[in-house]
């Protein structure tokens, strides 16, 4: 199907502004916060990642479409993402080993979204006037109904989201000979892959497990996922993450499970004006002075000024673009697992990224 002969779609943001442009995936109407994603390949793990739900994503990427989709490169068993404003669409995809085009694939999944928009304009609107809500729709035109639709919708500030993502039964992955524990509020499937390649036996636990129970599986240290919403308007998950690091056994965070973990350390989170999305994230590491590229995906981060103050943590990493915290350790000497710092004596690690 040509571009010119699919259906018109409007984007409607919180503050009014409004783009027109073409229908891709299923025809309807969506509401999400808005986003954008800096990366130039990768879409298809985008898509399907758990940390974007209740998220439209806008691909600064001018071309998305063009390499199909791949059976192995879905993160999790759906599209998770609210909605999708692109430039050009391509319908037309080329890839050895490549299963279907990404239209077929978003209208099986009822993916709403929007293309032949200008998302320079769009992002650098998001990027000036930050994180907001919006609305996609091809099947409802009239700006007034739109606005009573979206001006219903929550905001991503106080929302949980994890227990729509994360599993309801534990499962395992791998026959490694190292035990990990794994917190399962969104996790991506390459976190898992990730784990098993480097010798691990994986137990992912859903989010609403008793620790007893993690702790009865005799695991070697746990690993507090990635994951959707606001880590505070999580208390119950607080509660648990502050257990586990009571128990002593070495404890990793990643996205949500890194904000968690200042949260359960007394360090608030707070709401960034825009987030950090993308496979290109300058981060200086302060324990060995080199800097690194990552790939992240978070709107909410720990609050710089409380984790400073605390003593129980130490700032690891900042993001070289805002000074913002990318790294804690939590400090102790009640751990079972201890590391020795240069010129000091053993603490206990608990260490945490924000990084997807």
């Amino acid at each position: 199907m040509l571009i010119s002969q699919r259906p018109e779609a409007i984007l409607l943001l919180a503050d009014g502004t409004v783009f027109k442009g073409r229908s891709v995936g299923s025809i309807g109407t969506t509401v999400g916060e808005i986003c954008f994603n800096t990366g130039m390949t990768g879409y298809q793990e985008i898509f399907t990642d758990p940390s974007y739900t209740g998220q439209i994503m806008v691909m600064a990427s001018p071309h998305i479409g063009n390499y199909g989709v791949h059976a192995d490169e879905s993160e999790s068993g759906s599209v998770k993402i609210a909605g999708l404003v692109v430039k050009k669409f391509s319908e037309v995809w080329s890839r050895p080993g490549g299963t279907g085009s990404l239209q077929d694939f978003l209208d099986r999944q009822n993916v709403v979204g929007i293309s032949d928009i200008d998302t320079r304009k769009l992002v650098r609107h998001i990027r000036d006037k930050g994180a907001q809500n919006a609305i996609i729709s091809s099947a409802v035109m009239a700006l007034p109904e739109l606005r009573e639709l979206l001006s219903a919708a929550p905001g991503m500030e106080g929302l949980e989201l994890s227990s729509t993502v994360s599993t309801k039964a534990a499962y395992t992955v791998g026959d490694g000979v190292h035990r990990v524990a794994l917190v399962d509020f969104g996790v991506k499937a390459n976190i898992e892959r990730c784990l098993t390649e480097r010798g691990c036996t994986v137990r992912v636990f859903p989010m609403s497990a008793p620790v007893k129970d993690m702790l009865a599986w005799k695991p070697n240290g746990f690993l507090l996922s990635n994951g959707p919403g606001d880590p505070g308007a999580m208390p119950e998950s607080v509660s648990l993450v502050k257990s586990i690091v009571e128990s002593g056994l070495p404890v990793f965070g990643i996205c949500l499970g890194h904000q968690l973990l200042a949260e359960s350390q007394g360090i608030g989170t707070r709401k960034m004006h825009h987030g950090h999305r993308g496979i290109n994230h300058p981060i200086k590491n302060l324990e060995t002075g080199h800097d690194e590229v990552t790939s992240q995906n978070h709107g909410f981060v720990v609050d710089r000024g409380a984790a400073e103050k605390n003593d129980a943590v130490s700032i690891t990493h900042v993001h070289l673009n805002d000074g913002s915290v990318a790294g804690i350790r939590v400090e102790g000497t009640s751990g079972v697992q201890r590391a020795v710092p240069p010129g000091g004596g053993p603490r206990t690690v608990r260490r945490s990224l924000p990084l997807r």
